[in-house]
């Protein structure tokens, strides 16, 4: 074996064996719990409000151990039929960034050109289609070095990308966005135009996880977005259109120690507003006082919710075929907007086995607002159940 192919060898296996250090610690991406709470040294950490600056917080941002972009939404073709979809862009640095701290900018200033396959990043994705009318789920996962083209994130303009699966603003600021992704049996193309600035969750920004310092991540979500583009399934395109969903996390810490996953609803309603929440969990199955949201209205404006405005009962669920339980169904209520709503899964299995294994499912709601029916369509991410 060749000098260069060991050291290829071995960098993948460095690769291999972060992710499964960081999974081993509880790794459940996409979200706030990619690391334990708190960063390690050399990485910046989300400790107070920031200005956000778009469209440069559509990039990356390396100074963070993680960060992911994650875009789901309901279509529909022209003869009736409903799909739902899934395309997320996770990175997570190996190492600081150069200069971060000693070690790192000497190693790279000592060994300039070590190999083509150096990186300190690693990109994962996870794509997904619901085929409504078929009753069917299908989803597939890429890993990938940044390094080569391979895969990488770049901004000004926007661009993720992990071989030929991509989110792109080729625009620049003001323009539609571009979606690409392919499995076996299931392309999609969609241009994206948002039809609502960015709304910043948590305090301006902020998202806190738990009382501990670092278990925080900036967050901010694209809530509105306009669709539309082609679905090819079998090899036979079809024009697609729909809303779909932006949100945006970078931190270095994750959930607190004593909790053990979330419940994140995504919901689009028929009047236009929005609400987003996540429910922690902890380890007790209990929700964590930490636990938010945000109101959406038609307009673009939004409101904080907090963990005790926000009522959350489960009313249905469902088991896998190896006995991994979840919540399918649930009544969501918010006094202090008069919005009682039933929300239930298009199909009962929308579980990715992937890296990690979680639920992220399209999802159908009714109920009231004021008293006036009210329907909508959404998402729902169940992470933490699969063990």
């Amino acid at each position: 074996m060749t000098t260069t192919h060991m050291r290829r060898v071995a960098a993948i296996a460095g690769i291999m064996g972060a992710l499964a250090w960081l999974m081993a610690r509880g790794l459940p991406p996409p979200d706030p719990a990619v690391l334990p709470a708190g960063a390690d040294g050399g990485f910046a950490e989300a400790v107070a409000p920031r200005a956000f600056v778009f469209p440069r917080d559509h990039g990356p941002h390396p100074e963070f151990r993680q960060e992911w972009w994650y875009v789901t939404g309901n279509l529909d073709g022209a003869g009736g039929e409903r799909f739902g979809f899934e395309l997320t862009f996770f990175r997570f640095a190996l190492a600081p960034p150069a200069g971060a701290d000693g070690a790192s900018a000497a190693d790279d200033e000592e060994h300039p050109a070590k190999s083509l396959w150096r990186t300190r990043q690693v990109y994962m994705a996870h794509f997904a289609i619901t085929d409504v009318g078929a009753r069917r789920f299908r989803y597939a996962q890429k890993l990938a070095r940044g390094a080569l083209g391979l895969a990488g994130a770049a901004g000004a303009p926007l661009r993720v990308w992990i071989d030929d699966w991509t989110l792109a603003a080729p625009g620049g600021a003001g323009g539609d966005w571009k979606l690409a992704a392919a499995q076996p049996g299931y392309a999609l193309e969609l241009g994206l135009q948002p039809l609502t600035p960015p709304v910043l969750n948590g305090e301006a920004g902020l998202s806190c996880k738990s009382d501990v310092p670092g278990s925080a991540s900036y967050y901010y979500s694209v809530p509105h977005i306009a669709v539309h583009g082609t679905l090819s399934r079998q090899g036979k395109p079809l024009a697609v259109a729909g809303l779909a969903w932006l949100d945006r996390e970078w931190g270095s810490g994750g959930l607190g120690p004593g909790e053990a996953g979330w419940d994140w609803f995504a919901l689009q309603l028929d009047d236009g507003t929005e609400l987003m929440f996540y429910a922690l969990r902890a380890r007790d199955g209990s929700r964590d006082p930490h636990s938010a949201g945000t109101w959406v209205e038609s307009s673009g404006a939004a409101h904080g919710l907090a963990s005790a405005a926000v009522g959350i009962e489960v009313t249905a669920r469902w088991t896998s075929a190896d006995g991994v339980q979840y919540p399918a169904g649930w009544r969501i209520r918010v006094p202090s907007l008069a919005l009682d709503v039933a929300v239930h899964p298009v199909l009962a299995d929308q579980e990715l086995k992937t890296t990690p294994r979680y639920f992220e499912g399209a999802v159908d709601v009714r109920g009231t607002r004021a008293g006036r029916a009210l329907g909508g369509r959404g998402y729902v991410e169940l992470v933490g159940y699969a063990r």
